[in-house]
């Protein structure tokens, strides 16, 4: 079922990458700054299950602080990247509001939201983290790749407490030069305070700088093969 994209303005330009056969779930991965959809479309359609669909939305294109404001694609603004950096707290609301519309287009469109994993990477990753905390939906999981919890002092009070139970598989590399591998280890152990413990993987590649491999996609794969089992 197609529905009206139109009411959901990152829907409107996504990319998108069917299913295979009848769609019983649905991937919403989400890119990092200065990036689009694109390129992650096409890395997801080398690792994609015939039953789920993915959807790649693109960010809207907003000056940047921790790029003297140069205007790029971000999903919020970024002022620094490390644990203590002021955030935009206003820009990281609206977004992950934004992705939640997606979450509901889905679910009136017939997948539940509990066949939905949000993903993404770097600042991508972040939102779909903070959004998978903070939504009212009982999602199927929520991949993390390079990256961190945004507003991290807010949880867990922030949490929604809905997806308490909610697997998270983060993937990071032990050279991101970036967002350095001990935020992704600060943001698991953050993870568990906030959810099921048993239910937070932390995997980190050696000699991985802030991209990702191929093992790390199949390890991916392997995530959404256990919460996106076919029908």
């Amino acid at each position: 079922m197609c529905g009206n994209n139109m009411s959901v303005p990152l829907l409107t330009d996504a990319v998108t990458v069917p299913a295979g056969e009848r769609e019983t779930g649905a991937v919403i991965f989400l890119h990092g700054l200065g990036d689009t959809g694109h390129g992650w479309a096409e890395t997801l359609s080398a690792i994609k299950l015939p039953h789920v669909k993915y959807i790649c939305p693109h960010a809207p294109r907003i000056p940047v602080t921790l790029n003297m404001k140069m205007v790029m694609p971000a999903w919020f603004d970024l002022m620094g990247l490390s644990p203590d950096a002021p955030e935009d707290e206003a820009g990281i609301k609206k977004a992950a509001e934004s992705i939640k519309t997606i979450i509901e287009h889905e679910v009136k469109n017939g997948i539940p939201a509990n066949r939905i994993v949000l993903g993404g990477f770097s600042q991508g990753g972040a939102l779909s983290m903070y959004t998978a905390l903070t939504c009212q939906h009982k999602l199927a999981g929520v991949v993390g790749l390079s990256c961190w919890l945004p507003l991290h002092k807010t949880f867990p009070q922030a949490a929604s407490g809905v997806n308490k139970e909610i697997s998270v598989m983060q993937c990071h590399g032990e050279a991101d030069p970036m967002i350095p591998v001990r935020f992704g280890n600060l943001t698991s152990e953050k993870l568990k305070s906030v959810l099921n413990p048993s239910k937070v993987q932390f995997k980190s590649y050696p000699g991985v700088m802030h991209s990702t491999n191929q093992e790390e996609m199949m390890a991916v794969k392997d995530f959404l093969q256990k919460v996106l089992p076919r029908m």
